[in-house]
């Protein structure tokens, strides 16, 4: 399955905004116009869905009700999220899943449903708040659909979400975990456990994926060979590779010597790789050279040909853009403005469909849309 469409009501930079969305996304807008927060809007259904976590636990790692709530929605208390779930783009919806929140307005003050709905193939088959919900209120400060003895009818919307990826890796906390003692994240976006997870996986599929990772980068570290997996002599994960050299033997290095744009390559390319589930990628391109990032459009699409998976990606780059590959069905426009930011295809607006069709790619088309009016002001120094 992949999400079909999505549904926002004062989530963050959103008043109110709702976007069908393909098996490949591209999310582009300026500066803080809400390109993470979009992608936070789809790991916050995974946060309640995940063992272990659950409606108060994601509001509480996002600083609570307040900071969720777009400042553009004045009097209406309420942050809503609406997803479809389909086979494929455009396609039959098989699910809908409707969440909304609002704090409590005395007591505790917590965070409480206000509605909780679930359709499949159109059928209502969850309506909260119930009878049940009136008799104890206590019931709305948690979802049914993190819980399994609540969540029998519609456990394939729980699992779906609970499966979504997200990837965003920091070189630093992959070289030097020890170093990082802030919170630390149970799905590990940022790859501070990454190695951990690469030692963890069965033997066969890890050998088989740095293979196929190293010959991925031997195209672009021509140098690098022998990427493997090691532990040191306290039994702690590494990664480890040979850079060849003038010198007759190579030297052997390991990931606290590897180049930024090489860890994230590889951080990229194991996400890549790992599963059939919807991957959210935060800017992908950082640290890499052009040459690779306009590359990785048709990599996100051969991965694709394989196994029927989406993937979502927030960019800035114009190289990633550039591919004409790239469809205007493809690209979310955001478009921040006083009332909250827009969400818009780029297939949905004249000027760019008129300059895709005349051959021009989404960089050409869409991308200088995103450029701030005033941007010729930012010269410090003149």
């Amino acid at each position: 399955m992949i999400i079909s469409k999505l549904g926002l009501r004062n989530w963050r930079n959103f008043r109110d905004a709702t976007v069908h969305l393909s098996d490949r996304v591209f999310i582009v807008g300026p500066n803080a116009s809400g390109k993470s927060n979009l992608l936070d809007s789809i790991r916050f259904l995974r946060d309640i869905a995940t063992p272990g976590g659950g409606l108060q636990r994601a509001i509480s790692q996002r600083g609570g009700l307040s900071k969720i709530r777009c400042l553009a929605a004045r009097r209406e208390p309420d942050v809503q999220l609406q997803v479809d779930l389909a086979l494929e783009p455009f396609g039959d919806v098989l699910w809908r899943y409707e969440i909304g929140i609002a704090q409590e307005v005395r007591g505790h003050r917590q965070p409480v449903l206000t509605h909780e709905r679930v359709w499949n193939a159109g059928k209502l088959v969850l309506q909260r708040p119930d009878k049940d919900d009136g008799k104890d209120r206590l019931r709305l400060t948690q979802t049914h659909l993190e819980q399994i003895s609540a969540n029998t009818g519609f456990r394939d919307v729980a699992r779906f979400f609970e499966s979504i990826r997200y990837l965003h890796l920091v070189p630093q906390l992959l070289r030097h975990p020890e170093s990082f003692q802030g919170p630390f994240a149970g799905d590990d976006p940022h790859g501070r456990n990454f190695l951990e997870v690469v030692a963890k996986t069965t033997e066969k599929t890890r050998r088989s994926r740095l293979l196929r990772i190293e010959k991925a980068l031997r195209e672009a570290v021509p140098q690098l060979k022998n990427l493997t997996d090691t532990k040191d002599e306290a039994g702690v994960p590494h990664l480890e590779a040979v850079y060849e050299h003038w010198r007759p033997n190579a030297g052997r290095q390991r990931e606290d010597q590897f180049s930024d744009g090489t860890l994230r390559m590889i951080g990229l390319f194991w996400g890549l790789l790992d599963g059939d589930s919807p991957l959210l990628l935060e800017e992908p391109e950082l640290s890499l050279h052009p040459g690779i990032v306009r590359r990785l459009p048709s990599l996100f699409n051969k991965i694709q040909s394989k196994r029927k998976r989406q993937i979502l990606v927030s960019t800035h780059s114009w190289d990633l853009l550039s591919d004409k590959g790239i469809g205007g069905e493809e690209v979310v426009l955001l478009t921040p403005g006083p009332e909250g930011t827009k969400l818009e295809l780029a297939s949905g607006i004249d000027q760019i469909r008129r300059a895709l069709d005349a051959g021009l790619s989404v960089a050409d088309a869409a991308l200088p849309r995103t450029e701030p009016e005033t941007l010729s002001q930012l010269d410090l120094f003149s």
